[in-house]
């Protein structure tokens, strides 16, 4: 899944940052800096203004200190662009597992989705390169726990995890541009169909078209606009959970 991010990050610089292997020079001394104040900084400008916004000069505004303290901490945009991510994935909640696998797999693809609900801006700012901190480290060995009793091979349980996050995130992706949509327009889902309501009046009908007239009048009338967020995600999770069931199924026959 490509990335919008225009730059990318130093393997080495960008590890040392993620672990804390980087001792900061003097330059960031006594002006109570450190990585963690850094990256919340940024992650509040992203959040608010988006990735476009983010700028090393803006974090230095942001916390009082010039542009060259915060490179002492953090070499550059797409190493703090890392940590924010690593950061992000901090904030997960990591309950007990408990529950069947089924279970555990809805609640870890409806906490990734509310995730990215609180932090758009990832989903322009991940790629299919993981950032290689310990908290992404930790979700992933956290996740995998869901599926960790079912029979399946290693290799089957990493793909299982890729599968429903991949939902997830399409799912996101999907949500947040008709945010994005509505506050370029400034018109919702709704309202930008109404407004074409007399076109496919005129021209969508159930005589020339009639199974997409009637679907689509259902779909309609089902979500208030062409497409619906929520329902598509919940319907997409079942499905994509009634497919691992077979897999699940098939390796409990087999054992």
């Amino acid at each position: 899944m490509a990335s919008e991010r225009k730059a990318t990050a130093d393997p080495a610089r960008s590890l040392a940052i993620l672990w804390r292997t980087r001792e900061p020079t003097s330059r960031g001394a006594g002006q109570g800096l450190s990585v963690d104040r850094i990256v919340r900084a940024a992650i509040d400008i992203a959040d608010a203004e988006g990735l476009d916004a983010l700028t090393m000069r803006r974090v230095g505004e942001a916390l009082g200190v010039g542009t060259m303290s915060v490179y002492t901490y953090v070499p550059g945009k797409a190493e703090l662009v890392d940590v924010m991510i690593d950061t992000a994935y901090g904030e997960m909640p990591r309950p007990a597992v408990e529950g069947d696998w089924r279970v555990r797999l809805e609640r870890i693809a409806r906490d990734n989705l509310a995730l990215y609900r609180r932090h758009r801006w990832m989903l322009r700012a991940e790629t299919t390169r993981p950032v290689l901190g310990p908290h992404l480290v930790a979700k992933y060995d956290y996740e995998l726990g869901a599926v960790a009793d079912l029979g399946l091979t290693d290799v089957e349980m990493d793909a299982v995890l890729t599968l429903v996050l991949g939902h997830v995130k399409s799912s996101a992706r999907a949500a947040s541009e008709v945010v994005d949509l509505e506050r370029e327009t400034g018109l919702t889902d709704g309202q930008w169909w109404q407004s074409h309501a007399p076109w496919l009046e005129t021209f969508l009908t159930a005589d020339s078209y009639p199974t997409a007239s009637r679907v689509g009048t259902a779909a309609g009338r089902q979500h208030g606009a062409a497409y619906g967020p929520e329902y598509a995600f919940e319907f997409g999770l079942q499905r994509v959970l009634d497919g691992i069931s077979v897999v699940v199924a098939e390796r409990a026959a087999n054992g």
